[in-house]
């Protein structure tokens, strides 16, 4: 048992099951033509059907399937060619009809699994129970009016996909790793934008506790978590919760609890219900969702590199790091940027820029890879110019400053400045000379067993040369010199 956490007992053993809802990229919602993107003003997005007219009857969006299938097939899971919508029967101060249409017995996506990696670098394969479809609710606000409620319908019918984790996490750190691969590969697959600020990527977190080698006990389900540190906290906050108290005695009851990020603790909300308590019943006025083979083949067939086939990938081909590859696939704009920089160059020097100064220069101006001031084809000269020797890597950070200032590219840079590599061994044996005959001091230090004082004469003859000696010549001509 890797993680665990101790009690007045003893160790106990945390159990996580996640089912994230992640709202789905159409341009409509799931049963109406209103328009499903984020914002507008209150209820501008709003059909009947949304807003519960008597007699409006429901159309399934054939792209929400799609999208649905085509995240089933991300996660490497069953898709079941038939399936059945239901009517979840529960009141939504929120969804004017009063109940949620959504999958229950028969859901369009089956079991399946995800691969996360933990910060040891071991590898986890979480199971997926299923993937349903099913229509969002409105937002009700309450703090629009001193003594009234507020609710706005624009995301009332926005299609959900709800993933369903099986209890196989077992830490904060492995639920943490779990949201950020799901959001992977939501956003690789472009089914959903992942934007967690906005609601459209959250998770209900049900947790449990139990001494090692226990059957489950009693969980209780977080909702709504908004961010992967929150899911994190909020596994760990209701897990040392729980242990209290089992360990004073009393008893978990199911409920339904929210996470107090302020505080750092889980508060009641409700009895969680159970299934039965839904009174599920097949929605009445939807069809069976029948899908033909050759539909599910064709999405298959259209489906992008997945992040885990990408990492292995550019392992291969590229020849770097099993970490740095997983950095470089953290999304597919930042991959895309890559392959672009390191085609035809010097494919590890490309990605040791790439996390080094690149991804630095961009965190230190608040940019991303869309809106970076040095483009992919700049970057990719600028490895060229390394790599052939026309500058070394010390002028070469130099020369990126200028691009991100002025947008030049850094052929034009070298140019203008004069920043060309000195690699005229005549040239550089002459700095080395002078700098050796102007500190016999220290050459004297040296030739008595002060080795450390060799990256001394390097050092000053780099800065005489105003930073252009090819480092690997002034190296042998020091070493020469001095010997």
């Amino acid at each position: 048992m890797a993680y665990a956490l101790e009690g007045s007992t003893g160790l106990w053993e945390v159990v996580v099951g996640l089912e994230v809802h992640a709202q789905v990229i159409s341009r409509a919602k799931l049963f109406s033509g209103a328009s499903a993107t984020y914002g507008g003003a209150p209820n501008t997005h709003v059909s009947f059907i949304d807003a519960g007219f008597p007699g409006m009857l429901p159309v399934i969006n054939q792209e929400c399937v799609a999208q649905a299938v085509r995240t089933g097939l991300g996660l490497k899971a069953e898709i079941n060619l038939v399936s059945r919508f239901d009517r979840k029967n529960y009141f939504y101060a929120d969804l004017p009809n009063g109940y949620q249409i959504s999958q229950f017995a028969h859901p369009i996506v089956g079991t399946g699994a995800v691969e996360i990696e933990l910060s040891d670098g071991s590898i986890k394969h979480i199971g997926i129970t299923r993937l349903h479809l099913e229509q969002d609710a409105g937002k009700s606000m309450h703090d629009q009016h001193p003594d009234k409620s507020v609710i706005d319908l624009n995301r009332a019918g926005v299609a959900l996909m709800e993933i369903v984790s099986e209890p196989d996490i077992r830490s904060p750190e492995e639920a943490g790793a779990y949201m950020r691969k799901i959001r992977q590969i939501l956003r690789y697959l472009g089914t959903c934008d992942g934007n967690m600020e906005e609601g459209s990527l959250r998770a209900d977190v049900n947790v449990s506790v139990r001494k090692p080698g226990e059957a489950f006990r009693t969980r209780c389900e977080i909702k709504n978590v908004n961010s992967v540190r929150f899911v994190m906290h909020a596994v760990e906050a209701e897990a040392k919760r729980q242990i209290e108290v089992w360990e004073a005695g009393g008893e978990v009851r199911q409920e339904t609890r929210l996470y107090d990020p302020a505080r750092g603790e889980t508060r009641s909300m409700r009895s969680k219900e159970d299934a039965h308590d839904y009174r599920y019943f097949p929605e009445p006025d939807l069809l069976p969702l029948v899908l033909d083979e050759q539909f599910v083949e064709a999405l298959k067939a259209s489906l992008p590199e997945l992040p885990d086939d990408k990492r292995r990938r550019f392992c291969d081909e590229y020849g770097i790091s099993f970490y740095d590859a997983g950095v470089l696939v953290a999304d597919a704009a930042t991959a895309d940027y890559y392959e672009q920089v390191a085609n035809g160059r010097d494919a590890r020097l490309a990605a040791n820029w790439i996390t080094g100064d690149f991804f630095a220069a961009l965190n230190r101006l608040g940019a991303t890879i869309e809106t970076s001031p040095v483009t992919a084809s700049a970057n990719n000269e600028l490895i060229g110019l390394i790599s052939d020797e026309t500058i070394n890597g010390r002028i070469a950070k130099d020369v990126f400053e200028i691009m991100l200032d002025t947008g030049k590219s850094p052929g034009e840079i070298v140019t203008e400045k004069g920043l060309r590599q000195v690699t005229d061994t005549t040239a550089i044996d002459d700095a080395v000379a002078q700098i050796l005959a102007a500190n016999p001091d220290k050459v004297a230090e040296y030739k008595s067993g002060k080795d450390k004082l060799f990256g001394f004469f390097v050092g000053q003859v780099m800065k005489a040369m105003a930073g252009k000696g090819n480092p690997s010549l002034v190296n042998e001509a020091v070493k020469r010199q001095l010997s």
